[in-house]
């Protein structure tokens, strides 16, 4: 029987292949507070290890205040994300190109996955600015060294879904977790109404 090939490919947690854009959601009962509650899009996965950024973890840090050329181009709200716990006074930037636009040969460009990439904050936000719908700036990032994220896995801590482009640049809470897991197949789908206190319940 033929596949169809017009069928987006779906990484749920029944197939957990964590690659270069996916997604890892943090499993209902992981009470570790740096990551609970978190949606982490993977930049990179190989060998060594894995590190990615945590994309609904705003700071009260304005884009402005310590890059300011890039924040016309950031999305709302104009505010640094905490990516993670590793070297939080680094800054990574990461950009949804528009519909139609390319990467390839544009310097400080680098496609991770899709029509997301990663952005040298080096270059010239004017050049970048017309090519992407909005940037992410991220102070830190979480990291795993080798072998550590595929045990993670096995503990089930973490649910590997698919991104879309636009959860780059959602806005941030706690609902971020909640909308990837409501847009999954069900029996995954009902998880996003888990309580956010169980002992509250």
């Amino acid at each position: 029987m033929a596949q169809h090939q017009d069928e987006p490919e779906d990484r749920t947690a029944a197939a957990p292949n964590v690659r270069a854009g996916s997604l890892l959601v943090s499993a209902t009962d992981l009470a570790e507070p740096t990551f609970r509650r978190t949606v982490v899009y993977i930049v990179e996965h190989n060998d060594s290890g894995s590190f990615g950024v945590v994309l609904n973890r705003l700071s009260d840090t304005a884009v402005g205040a310590v890059l300011p050329a890039w924040a016309p181009v950031s999305a709302e709200p104009k505010a640094l994300f905490v990516g993670g716990p590793v070297r939080r006074d680094s800054a990574l930037c990461l950009g949804t190109l528009r519909p139609g636009v390319s990467a390839a040969g544009v310097p400080g460009l680098r496609r991770i996955d899709g029509r997301v990439v990663m952005i040298d904050l080096d270059s010239d936000p004017h050049v970048v600015g017309p090519l992407v719908e909005g940037v992410r700036i991220f102070a830190g990032y979480a990291g795993w060294s080798a072998g550590q994220l595929d045990g993670e896995l096995k503990n089930r801590d973490w649910m590997v879904l698919s991104a879309l482009p636009q959860d780059l640049l959602a806005p941030a809470g706690p609902d971020l977790w909640a909308r990837v897991l409501r847009r999954q197949p069900l029996p995954l789908a009902l998880l996003a109404t888990h309580p956010i206190e169980v002992e509250r319940n």
